[in-house]
This record gives C-alpha cells, structure tokens and sequence, in this order.
C-alpha cells in the first residue's frame, strides 16, 4: 500500500518562491540510492551516457520521485497533474572537473517566456553524498527572477555562490530559471547528479500544498518583493495585486521604462497592483519597450543560452500582475502591428488563465501569424487558458502536422493539456507517435493518456508495447 503523500507547508513554498529551490530527502527503509548509483556506475562504464533513456535504463529511479516527500513537493509546486517532462540527464563530474560558467537552462524545445509564475521546475537528484569539494551544483541565490547577473564567469561573479550540497538521496527542486553551474569538483571521488525537468499541466485555482495561512511571512528583498507576492497570490488561484508602496505615479513608469533591471522589474509589480486604472498607459509602455529591445530579445545571453526563451518584457509583467481586469484592453491590442508586441500581449492572456476564454477565437487566429513566434506562443496559451472552443480544437489538430517541428510541439502540448478526445484527434495523435521528433511523440503519447478513454488506451498501449524499453538488456545480455 502506498503511502500518504507529505505535502510542503506555507513556508516552503515561501521559501522556494524567494530563495528559488528547496531540498527534499527521499529516505528508504532499503538501500534503493546505493543500488541506483551502483547501476549508473555500470550503464556509464558499459554503454556512456544514455540521454533521455537514463530512466528507462535505470528504472529504480522512479522510486525517488514517488517518494512521499518527493511526489509531495512536486504535488505542492505545480499541482496534483504534473508530469515529468521525457528530458533527463545524468552530469558525471570527475575527480579534476574545472567547473562551468552561470547560465539558465532552456526550455526543452519550447519558446516559453521567462517569467516569475513558473509552471516549470527541475529536480536535482544525488543518488550519492555530495560534499563542498565533489562540485555540487551551486546556485545564485535571489536571482531566478532577473535575466542579468554580475558576470557568467564564476571568477568574477560578485553574485554569492551557494552549492547545494546533501546527503545521499536528496532531491534539490529547484525554479526553472535558476542561474546555476557544476562547481569544480576538487575531490577524488566522481560526483553523480540527475538532472529531470517536471511541469505544471492546469492553472492553479487554489493551493496544492498543506495551506494554512496565506501570510506572508518570508524575508524578501525589495525589488523581488512585489512579484514574490504576485506568485503566491497566483498560487492560491487569487488575482489579488501586489502591494503598492505609494510611490508617485510618474516616477513609478519613469523607472519602468528607464531604470535598471531591478528596478524596472519592481516598478512593474508596484505598477500592477494599481490595476485597471494604469493598463492604457502600460500598453504604451510595452509599445516602447518592445522598439527599445526588439534586435536583443532573441540574443543569447547566459539567461537565455541558445535564444530560446527570453524574459518577458517589464510592462507585459506590469499587465500580467493586473490580470483579468487588463482583458478587454489586452485583447484589443495583440494584434498590434509590432511582433514583439503581440507575442507579450499573448503571453499576458495566457496567464490569465480561464478568465480569458473569450479570446481563444483571437488567438486561434494568430495561429498564422507572420512571426513564427506568435503562432507558436498562441498555440500554447490555448492549453494554458484551458477552455478551447471547437474551432481552436480543429486547428489546433491541424498544426500537428505542421512543417515547422515547434508548431506542432506547441500544438500537441496545447492538446494534451485540455484533454480533448475525438475519433479524429486519436487518430492523428496514433500518426504523431512516430513523428520525427522525440518530444512529439511524447506528448501525442501524453494527451492519449490524459483523454482516459478505451480507444485511446488501446493506440497508446499498442504504441507502447511496441517501442517498450527492456532495463536489463545489453551488449552483455541480449537474450
């Protein structure tokens, strides 16, 4: 019999809201972290790295993510539907290894944009003890939120470095948009690190975690306050705003559109929390701010390593905290000629959740949009949204067999997020589980699962079987 699942408390989610990342141990009563690292020692030294296939090669490491405290803590930050994302790698450091510069990872072959609401964790699994000197993977702490640091080289940050060290078994689930790097690894012992991506499937409508008072009570600084506050609202399903401070109106959008990126980005939550009252001046704002940022938003930079997946701009944050009451202005300027405009007002309807259901024929039809990067961002914010309509469903299916391998991504993501079921749909998702794309055929595999019905069990486990993975088999014992 499976136990209790053992839920984060309010000051957990507090802490990881502020800090960006937890630590969970997933204790046995049997030596499951010793058998599991003396398999990865094996499958390494036998076969290399096997990417992606880590689990299935080492499927005694599922046992970790259904610990209790585990399965808890993934419950209490993205919902009791998350799933765990089919990209995973295993980081063998050596003896000697010089360490690495800071950077956030990207998305896995997804356009998102970096925001603080985050519907994306990665966990960050020892299957051994690993020590200061064996390179734990460090950390800047405070910084998840902003796209800028000191310097990515780790000789001249002034950003203070903490490694998440820990004990045999621990988990270190961290925000997605961590700054983060391997430290070097000065000891004589070779340190192994998982590194599993998990995802939110559904909009929070109220906690996932042991809630017991929505207080806030965890020392924050300043310019990250107004926004740690916008998450935690969002978290228990509240569009309540921010706080406030009183400052002068004018200088709030002065610092806004000119200031430096802490403050910018604190300005915007202060400017959010106003409300409706602001919204026509921040859609000006994010007119200029998306001319002024235009030729670098795509640049890689080390919070955006290959050009993927941005930071949302400062006042499509401003309008994001405002929520449902910036809609009807929203909605009627994301088909504002600047591309760059578009794709943030976008995202600002995406994270509006259900409450902006009446834009899903707008966003359906943006799915042809002239930048690749709009289509794609409102194929996805229909999954987000949640409440499609027959004609966004059409096209959606449509765009699974898209010519561009994003699209049909975003679309199939979108598809498996809302559930839908149709014999026309389980027929191209059958047709999509062997598309070219590794990621696609997951999550043709993902939205058969989720529609529950006995046709659609039946193409997923024919699939399934056919492609199924034998753990003990290799070039040693192939029979």
């Amino acid at each position: 019999m499976n136990k209790p699942i053992i839920l984060l408390t309010d000051e957990q989610i507090q802490h990881f809201i502020v800090e960006g990342y937890i630590q969970i141990k997933a204790d046995f009563d049997e030596p499951v972290h010793e058998g599991i690292h003396a398999k990865i020692e094996e499958v390494f030294e036998q076969e290399g790295n096997t990417g992606n296939n880590i689990l299935p090669r080492v499927p005694e490491i599922q046992r970790v993510f259904d610990h209790p405290r585990v399965h808890g803590a993934f419950t209490s930050l993205l919902g009791d539907d998350y799933i765990l994302n089919p990209h995973r790698h295993c980081h063998l450091r050596s003896p000697g290894w010089n360490g690495g510069g800071w950077h956030k990872d990207n998305y896995t072959n997804t356009h998102n944009l970096r925001q603080p609401r985050f519907r994306w964790v990665m966990a960050l699994y020892y299957p051994t003890e690993v020590t200061p000197e064996m390179g734990p993977t460090g950390v800047l702490r405070r910084r998840h939120f902003f796209q800028g640091i000191s310097d990515p080289d780790a000789s001249k940050t002034t950003e203070e470095e903490l490694g998440l060290c820990g004990d045999t078994g621990t988990v270190n689930i961290v925000h997605f948009d961590v700054f983060h790097r391997a430290i070097p690894n000065l000891s004589n012992r070779t340190r192994n690190m998982l590194k599993f991506q998990f995802v939110r499937m559904k909009e929070p409508t109220g906690p996932s975690w042991d809630a017991q008072d929505d207080t806030w009570r965890t020392p924050v600084d300043d310019d990250a306050r107004p926004a740690a506050l916008d998450v935690w609202n969002w978290l228990h399903g509240k569009q309540a705003n921010g706080v406030f401070n009183g400052k002068d109106i004018d200088q709030l959008f002065r610092v806004l559109e000119t200031g430096k990126e802490e403050n910018r980005f604190a300005a915007a939550y202060q400017i959010g929390a106003l409300g409706e009252s602001c919204v026509e001046r921040l859609l000006v704002s994010l007119v200029k701010e998306a001319e002024e940022k235009e030729e670098t938003f795509l640049e890689p930079c080390p919070a955006n390593v290959h050009g993927y997946n941005p930071t949302a701009l400062h006042a499509a944050n401003a309008l994001t905290a405002v929520g449902p009451p910036a809609f009807k202005a929203v909605l009627e300027h994301v088909t504002h000629e600047h591309w760059l405009v578009r794709l943030s007002l976008v995202d600002v309807l995406a994270n509006m959740g259900s409450a902006a259901a009446e834009a899903v024929p707008t966003l359906t039809s943006l799915f042809d949009d002239g930048h690749e990067r709009v289509s794609r961002a409102a194929a996805m914010a229909l999954g987000q949204i949640g409440v499609p309509d027959e004609k966004s469903v059409s096209s959606l299916l449509e765009k699974v067999d898209d010519d561009d391998p994003l699209m049909r991504k975003a679309a199939m993501f979108s598809l498996a997020q809302t559930g839908i079921e149709s014999s026309a749909s389980i027929e191209i998702f059958r047709q999509t589980l062997n598309d070219e794309d590794r990621y696609n055929r997951y999550y043709a595999a993902l939205a058969l699962r989720r529609m529950r019905t006995p046709e659609a069990n039946e193409v997923l486990l024919d699939s399934l079987f056919t492609s199924r993975w034998c753990p003990i088999t290799d070039a040693n014992n192939k029979y």
